[in-house]
C-alpha cells in the first residue's frame, strides 16, 4: 500500500481456512477484506452497531493474490479510503505477514437507504472522518 492505511487489523489463519492443496483458500481473502473494511467503517461513522435505514452495499471487489499463506501466521490486514464519490468509497486493501504482502485488492462500496434502495450521498461527517485519518 504506497499510502499509510486508514484501518489495519491483526488476525490469525486458522487451520480450517486451508484448502485440500494445503494453503489458505482463496475466499478467505476476500473475508478478510471484509472485516478490515468494516472496521474502517466504524472508524468513520458509515456503519454502527444497531440497525440502521442507509450504510454500505458492496458493488465491487478484487484480489491480486501474490503468494500463498499458510496456517500457522498472523495476518496484518491494512485498508484505505483512496477515493471518495458523491455516493461511494474506493478502498485499497493490504495482506501481509511478517515483511511479505500476500495479496493486494480494492472493492467499491455504494451508500444506499435499505428501505428504498436509492443510493445515499456520502455525508459531510464521513467525508471529514476520512480527512482526519489522511491529515494523521
Amino acid at each position: 500500500m504506497e499510502a499509510k492505511p486508514h484501518v489495519e487489523i491483526e488476525l490469525p489463519v486458522q487451520w480450517g481456512d486451508m484448502d485440500a492443496l494445503g494453503h489458505v483458500n482463496n475466499a478467505r481473502y476476500f473475508t478478510w477484506f471484509e472485516s478490515a473494511r468494516i472496521a474502517l467503517f466504524e472508524k468513520i461513522g458509515v456503519v454502527s452497531a444497531g440497525p440502521s435505514s442507509a450504510g454500505p452495499i458492496l458493488a465491487t471487489t478484487t484480489c491480486d493474490f501474490l503468494a500463498p499463506l499458510h496456517y500457522p501466521a498472523t495476518l496484518r490486514i491494512s485498508v484505505r479510503c483512496t477515493k471518495i464519490g458523491e455516493t461511494s468509497l474506493t478502498m485499497a486493501y493490504e495482506i501481509a505477514c511478517g515483511d511479505r504482502v500476500h495479496a493486494r485488492g480494492s472493492s467499491v462500496a455504494v451508500l444506499v437507504d435499505y428501505r428504498t434502495a436509492a443510493k445515499v450521498r456520502v455525508s459531510d461527517e464521513v467525508r471529514a472522518a476520512i480527512a482526519a485519518l489522511d491529515a494523521r
